[in-house]
């Protein structure tokens, strides 16, 4: 809240203490701000013009001799509070007072000043809802600010493919979904019973470390819904830059589909590996695999067996001991499948078997990429496996950005409110891949990123020929303070480009 200026406080607070001296309390001191490292991330919003780019995806109706708070400022506020930890728009009835935020978003600041004022929660408020009864925003008394939504989803390909400084021979996007869960009456949300609550279901689309689609989804559609459409719209952007790079479309078996899977095949250069679901004639087909892992892993436990039985007693539990010396066994093969209905043709099929001590795990991968091209043990370890890295990625957006705040009404404002985490994401992720390589925070996850770099204590002050910001000599971290101003002051002053 903001303080009541009415209000009677105190010149000074005493605390007794009854083996030491009296400590006194005042409110006298310097302006002091936790978010100091918040300098790191305008300065790279700066060279890399993002929030920027976002804020020219909006039309502002309101009348220009009356803005106090233009769009830019008002994005670039809400996604700093954002990578800040400030999940809500109710965060900023306080941070509007806060000198480094708007330091941050270009107000100025000088000491004639008496309190410094950025846009409160009902402002921002305006700029995110999307109420239903509101046709045009041109007329509209209160909500005069209105987003174009392919000019969003555009940006995000954009940003990705100036990531580069010249074209990839290969890149993999991946495919995938969770579950925004909800509290309330919001638009377009249905009880799933997979994640057994209220919930969104967005769609992400992402290549390494890199958001390129987040579109937020009902929960009671399938999996795949719109799946295929958001590929083809990002692949024809790639296209339009990048004609030669070959596409690896990637993602578990939610994503297995007769019609992504035949759009694959139809163009040139892309292909695609995604998990396959268990069945009868599957396992069938995987039986001699399976009766091949199990002979070689009786062949190694049998040898340990006999090695402790003549250095222990007779036990029946010696069989379960010897298993823990023991490595699995683990077998891969090709298949050539087609099921009876849902598929236009046979595909190559391919089955990881894992045999231990406890049980079998029989796993189905199916792919377009050819068995003379890559083996299908290559294909299963190097292709397909390291999709889990998108889960920690998702769980990047849900905790350290709450990607998952959707809790205003419209689901046209939810999507809204998930481009906006999404940007923070792609902020701070250009922040790791750019400025912190060769550092111990290079594979530091957002929220650890935040915690050591950016929420650092400092003393604010002002006066008419600078701002002072002094951060705590004993900050265990400036030395990566300093190296990631050293990597920005070298970046360009407009795109940064990143290797």
């Amino acid at each position: 809240m903001t303080p009541n200026k009415n209000d009677c406080i105190p010149e000074q607070f005493i605390f007794e203490q009854v083996k030491s001296c009296p400590a006194i309390v005042n409110f006298k001191g310097e302006p002091v701000t936790s978010d100091a490292g918040l300098t790191l991330i305008a300065e790279l919003d700066r060279k890399r013009e993002i929030t920027s780019r976002l804020a020219g995806c909006f039309k502002d109706y309101r009348e220009p001799n009356k803005i106090l708070h233009p769009v830019n400022s008002l994005i670039a506020q809400r996604i700093y509070g954002l990578i800040m930890g400030y999940e809500d728009i109710n965060d900023h009835e306080t941070l509007r007072h806060d000198p480094i935020f708007a330091f941050a978003v270009g107000k100025v600041i000088n000491e004639e000043q008496k309190s410094i004022i950025l846009a409160g929660k009902s402002t921002l408020n305006r700029l995110e809802h999307c109420p239903e009864n509101v046709s045009s925003r041109v007329d509209s008394r209160y909500h005069r600010v209105e987003h174009d939504p392919s000019a969003i989803e555009t940006l995000f390909v954009e940003l990705f493919l100036e990531s580069y400084q010249k074209p990839p021979r290969e890149i993999i996007l991946d495919l995938d979904v969770t579950d925004d869960l909800v509290h309330g009456n919001q638009e377009e949300t249905f009880f799933n019973p997979y994640y057994r609550g209220y919930c969104y279901a967005p769609l992400y689309i992402f290549c390494g470390k890199y958001l390129l689609a987040a579109k937020l989804r009902a929960s009671n559609v399938d999996p795949a819904e719109g799946g295929l459409s958001e590929l083809q719209r990002v692949i024809k952007i790639i296209r339009s830059r990048w004609k030669d790079v070959k596409i690896v479309i990637r993602g578990d078996s939610a994503y297995s589909r007769e019609d992504i899977m035949s759009w694959c095949e139809s163009q040139t250069e892309i292909d695609y590996v995604f998990g396959l679901g268990q069945n009868p004639r599957l396992i069938q087909l995987s039986q001699s695999i399976k009766y091949r892992a199990s002979q070689e892993y009786s062949g190694k436990i049998k040898q340990v067996v006999e090695l402790f039985e003549t250095l222990f007693p007779p036990s029946p539990d010696l069989k379960n001991d010897a298993a823990a010396f023991v490595d699995n066994s683990v077998w891969y093969c090709s298949l050539d499948y087609q099921t009876l209905d849902s598929w236009s043709r046979s595909r190559r099929v391919v089955t990881k078997v894992e045999y231990s001590h406890e049980k079998v795990d029989t796993r189905f991968v199916v792919t377009s990429l050819p068995i003379n091209k890559i083996p299908p043990g290559r294909l299963y370890t190097q292709k397909y496996c390291p999709r889990g890295n998108m889960e920690n990625c998702l769980k990047e957006q849900k905790l350290g950005l709450h990607s998952d705040r959707t809790s205003t009404h419209t689901f046209a404002g939810n999507q809204l409110r998930l481009w906006f985490a999404s940007i923070a994401y792609v902020l701070m992720n250009a922040l790791r891949e750019q400025c912190l390589a060769k550092t111990e925070l290079q594979n530091a996850t957002i929220e650890t990123i935040r915690t050591k770099l950016l929420k650092l204590g400092a003393v604010i002050t002002i006066t008419k020929r600078r701002i002072l910001i002094a951060i705590s000599s004993a900050c265990p971290y400036k030395d990566i303070f300093a190296e990631v101003y050293n990597r920005l002051s070298q970046l360009p002053s407009q795109l940064l480009i990143m290797t």
